[in-house]
């Protein structure tokens, strides 16, 4: 058995050493879909993953992501929630080939709300962050017909927002969403909005303004979660 193996298989019976049935039935009623989970309580999930991170960081990085893989073809939840934390672990050696599979894993194995987000404020994020000029890709994602892809296109830029990169890719992304009737996506775009709130309150606050008589109310109650109370009585007001 090869070390990566052995790696993947001391993972695995930890986490099923783990399961909580109580656990598994309280999770799942946070998802709309059938969701595959053990029940692994997060600070043990945490514990997890941050103890055999230090097994394989050396290796080279493409067979870290082949490890990540293995696990997100298993298509349970604790073992596509170590893949995406372990790539998050390497954003600092991340280049600009590596989008590919990253944006891979968007499509093929991302199926509820928590897998989006955890890949796309994660180490998607962190690599539109860093490389910036990837945005255009993102873009298209917010026309896609798979519903956690256009959330992902807000999510992924949540990362930036909090290091105060420019808010106009925001926006933009905003601009593209705002009409789409899925709740999940709606609420995606404004949790975006609702933390760059956080640094340009103005700014969103302008945009609601502009946009609140299409906004879905869903959307615009996220976006507006942050604001001031006065600011949030005006944007609800009905005209």
């Amino acid at each position: 058995m090869t070390g990566e193996d052995k790696v993947i298989k001391d993972i695995r019976k930890e986490l099923q050493d783990n399961a909580d049935e109580r656990h598994r039935q309280s999770i799942q009623r946070f998802f709309k879909e059938e969701v595959k989970l053990l029940g692994v309580k997060t600070p043990i999930f945490r514990k997890i993953t941050k103890k055999y991170f230090p097994a394989i960081q050396d290796r080279p990085k493409q067979e870290i992501f082949s490890l990540c893989e293995k696990m997100l073809e298993s298509g349970l939840m604790e073992e596509r929630g170590v893949a995406f934390d372990w790539a998050f672990r390497m954003r600092h050696k991340l280049e600009k080939k590596d989008f590919a599979i990253l944006e891979s894993w968007l499509h093929k194995y991302v199926t509820n709300w928590a897998a989006c987000d955890s890949l796309c404020w994660g180490a998607l994020g962190y690599f539109i962050y860093k490389f910036p000029e990837y945005f255009p890709k993102v873009k298209k994602w917010a026309v896609s017909k798979n519903r956690w892809v256009r959330r992902g296109a807000a999510v992924v830029l949540i990362y930036s927002i909090e290091k105060k990169k420019s808010l106009e890719p925001v926006f933009e992304i905003a601009d593209i969403l705002l009409l789409d009737e899925d709740d999940m996506v709606q609420k995606g775009y404004g949790w975006m909005l609702k933390v760059a709130s956080n640094h340009e309150p103005k700014k969103v606050f302008e945009y609601v303004m502009r946009n609140k008589k299409e906004m879905p109310r869903t959307a615009l109650r996220y976006a507006i979660e942050k604001l001031s109370p006065d600011l949030r009585k005006r944007a609800m007001a009905k005209e």
